[in-house]
């Protein structure tokens, strides 16, 4: 058994049957939401299968739980905010997932400052990775919810139309004045020493 990446081997039956071990099964679907109800879970580690779908909204139930190492599957979508409650949560991978998001910096997530559990997701960003979140994340979730590309692509051309129109009128309010008002000519023309 794989907890808190250290591997034990045990030869009897073990009392703490709060332990699910998982990994390398080529397990596929996604994790049964029924899991979140055996709140005595001390450990979880489903790695390095072929799981899918989001993280469980609600595995923030799982309070008992230490390790959790969800990584090597193909898991997407964000780490539920809700998980930044789980205090007792020590030990934490989800690397080499699909998995985007800005990564939680709440409670216990100050705590894990290892970026290699968040490789391999390519739209992680925030401490503890280089990757900034203020960078326009080419991710289809990052989306604004209600503007579509339509809508993006017709503010674009009025913020083009608008800096062209007030290039025109100022241009023309500088050169035409001088152009016309004899007085302000001659003064630029001293001015600049013509």
């Amino acid at each position: 058994m794989v907890v808190k990446g250290r591997q034990y081997e045990y030869i009897k039956i073990i009392p703490m049957l709060n332990l699910i071990d998982l990994s390398s099964n080529y397990l596929t679907g996604e994790i049964p939401e029924e899991i979140t109800n055996l709140s005595a879970l001390g450990s979880l580690n489903v790695s390095w299968n072929q799981l899918s779908g989001k993280i469980l909204e609600n595995i923030n139930n799982l309070q008992q739980l230490e390790p959790l190492d969800l990584s090597g599957n193909h898991f997407s979508g964000p780490i539920p905010p809700s998980m930044s409650s789980m205090t007792f949560l020590s030990h934490f991978n989800v690397s080499y997932n699909n998995l985007s998001s800005p990564i939680p910096t709440a409670n216990q997530f100050q705590t894990f400052d290892d970026p290699s559990i968040y490789e391999g997701n390519p739209y992680f960003c925030g401490p503890p990775l280089t990757t900034s979140c203020s960078s326009d994340l080419k991710d289809p979730q990052y989306k604004d919810e209600g503007v579509d590309d339509e809508d993006r692509s017709s503010e674009t051309l009025w913020f083009y139309f608008g800096m062209t129109v007030g290039f025109i009128v100022g241009f023309w309010i500088v050169c035409g004045t001088v152009m016309i008002k004899r007085f302000w000519r001659r003064a630029y023309f001293r001015f600049v020493g013509v």
